[in-house]
């Protein structure tokens, strides 16, 4: 029952950090859109900024979620990053036809998960 009951907080932590780091990159992007609207900022910067966004995301998500445990911040953070990147992709095959998954997909998954185990991390150790 303890450990069914500590299952469900440590789930509950990776999804409100899932949130918050959803929360903060369309904050990001949003920004990123007006700069990209009114300035003459190249359109090529879009794959790394994007790629950039989502890392500090997942980051801070991660660490928001790992700050209260004592142990197994890499495991949690690296949690937080697979189900942003995996909402995110959900997302994206039910928004855009065509999609798929490419060198620019897996990319973003590996940053996913490494931001997330980082930030696990450092909210562990905070």
């Amino acid at each position: 029952m303890e450990n069914k009951l500590k299952m469900n907080k440590n789930m509950i932590r990776v999804m409100k950090g899932s949130i918050f780091a959803i929360v903060i990159s369309l904050v990001l992007l949003l920004i990123y859109a007006s700069i990209l609207t009114h300035t003459n900022v190249s359109e090529t910067t879009m794959t790394p900024v994007v790629i950039t966004i989502a890392g500090i995301s997942i980051l801070i998500g991660s660490s928001i979620s790992s700050f209260n445990i004592k142990k197994q911040g890499m495991v949690n953070g690296a949690l937080v990053g697979l189900c942003y990147i995996l909402f995110i992709y959900i997302l994206s095959s039910i928004l855009l036809s065509g999609f798929n998954i490419d060198a620019k997909a897996i990319a973003m998954m590996a940053v996913g998960i490494i931001a997330g185990m980082v930030g696990g991390i450092i909210g562990v150790n905070l």
